[in-house]
């Protein structure tokens, strides 16, 4: 990571009421496919990293059971609160987590204690989604960061980022080096892979920009957990 987390953080609070209106055509193009990709069921548990205002968490939400948004800017995370109460969308949270520390340990019921709930694992999560945030991380770090994201055994996680399909042009919009570190779309690829995920769709949006979904090959427990057909 070229800059610290704390100094991210930081840059992303002042530019957070402004964040919205000042992104690309190829920016929203990428979370309108993220969003169009990850397609959650209605029992699904969501959670989308490096969540920003929510932009992605808020448009899911209609669509699954319950969306957890995790950021490191406390500036974006009330926008996305703010967000979230101007349209009256109560299955969102948002708290501070990074794509390596999520703090995710599933998300808060905010049901009644009266109402019964079928059980659940712990820190279950269904999806995993990001637009246009892990591209701040170094290569290593990213790899980190998918281990981290395979360990919650999500069934899928759709990453829309800054990457690279050919060589790096430094006179396009989507790489400021001072602050991003892009990774090229085989070294993400080989990283799901390496976490026992399988990369069954590539989107490009532009030769920087695209969108990666990565599915988690089933493991011999899921086999043993499925029901059996009759």
């Amino acid at each position: 990571m070229k800059k610290s987390i704390e100094e991210h953080a930081a840059r992303f609070d002042e530019k957070a009421t402004e964040y919205d209106e000042s992104k690309s055509d190829e920016y929203h193009a990428c979370a309108n496919l993220v969003v169009e990709r990850a397609a959650p069921a209605a029992d699904d548990v969501v959670l989308d990293l490096a969540t920003g205002t929510g932009a992605i968490a808020l448009a899911i939400a209609p669509d699954a059971d319950r969306v957890v948004g995790r950021d490191i800017s406390e500036g974006m995370l009330e926008e996305a609160e703010r967000k979230a109460a101007d349209k009256g969308i109560e299955n969102v949270e948002f708290d501070h987590g990074t794509f390596r520390e999520p703090e995710y340990d599933g998300p808060a019921d905010t049901e009644s204690s009266e109402t019964p709930r079928a059980p659940t694992r712990s820190a279950r999560v269904d999806i995993v989604t990001s637009n246009f945030a892990m591209h701040h991380l170094s290569d290593p770090e990213k790899r980190e960061a998918i281990d981290v994201i395979a360990d919650l055994e999500p069934r899928k996680f759709v990453l829309g980022d800054v990457m690279f399909f050919g060589e790096p042009d430094p006179d396009e919009p989507f790489y400021s080096p001072e602050v991003d570190d892009p990774a090229t779309v085989g070294a993400l690829a080989d990283a799901f892979t390496d976490a026992g995920f399988s990369l069954t769709a590539v989107e490009r949006v532009h030769d920087q920009v695209g969108v990666l979904v990565a599915e988690r090959c089933p493991t011999a427990a899921d086999v043993d957990e499925a029901p059996a057909e009759e």
